[in-house]
């Protein structure tokens, strides 16, 4: 349940952040432009208006960032080992890493 909340707010908070920076004034004028954007930065104040947009980016990139570490403890089936590993033991094709293998040996001099 938790796990598709937190995809739902990822995806949210991915599309409200691609808005703020397409919103955002660059260097050619950007959409807020376009739009009529222009009238609300002159209401508000270009300066205020910058600010508010820059950090509404970085505080959604933020929360895009710990959405994204916390979905790893909500996982389906964290705990348990993958399918496809299991099918893989079972069938015998896996590498079995605690067994110890036999290294080659060098001979020590065999220059002469």
């Amino acid at each position: 349940m938790y796990y598709s909340l937190l995809i739902g707010l990822a995806i949210f908070c991915s599309v409200l952040l691609v808005l703020v920076v397409l919103a955002q004034n660059s260097k050619g004028g950007g959409l807020s432009n376009q739009f009529g954007g222009s009238g609300t930065s002159n209401l508000i104040g270009v300066k205020k208006t910058g600010d508010f947009l820059e950090r509404t980016t970085w505080g959604l990139a933020i929360v895009i960032m710990v959405i994204a570490l916390a979905t790893n403890f909500t996982t389906p089936n964290a705990a348990s080992e993958s399918e496809i590993l299991q099918r893989a033991r079972q069938q015998g094709g896996g590498v079995n890493l605690n067994q110890q293998t036999e290294q080659p040996t060098i001979p020590a001099d065999t220059a002469k």
